[in-house]
């Protein structure tokens, strides 16, 4: 019969280490991935809540040029009337006014 080696010491303790390495890895893995302060969960939705932050700026510049354009031309009288008679119920002498609720 032939002799069979005994299993080296190193290659024994090779095999639990590799299995703590492999926990203790996961476990980092997690940490950064959900619990840390900085984690890869919490980058995501910054940079989520970043991108809407960026589209509504956008669109409040928009809205800023177009009013300003409207300050540059001063409105008509038509204009003066229309807004005084919806916004602030002005009317003229003799004028009687029927609100009509919808």
């Amino acid at each position: 019969m032939a002799k069979t080696k005994p299993p080296s010491p190193t290659r024994r303790r090779l095999s639990p280490l590799i299995l703590m390495g492999s926990v203790i890895a996961i476990v980092l893995l997690l940490q950064f991935v959900w619990f840390d302060s900085y984690s890869w969960m919490r980058y995501r939705d910054w940079q989520r809540e970043y991108e809407e932050l960026v589209q509504e700026n956008t669109r409040l510049q928009a809205e800023i040029a177009e009013l300003q354009a409207l300050l540059k031309a001063p409105p008509s009288d038509d204009i003066i009337e229309k807004i005084a008679r919806e916004q602030y119920g002005m009317r003229r002498e003799g004028e009687t006014i029927y609100r009509v609720e919808e």
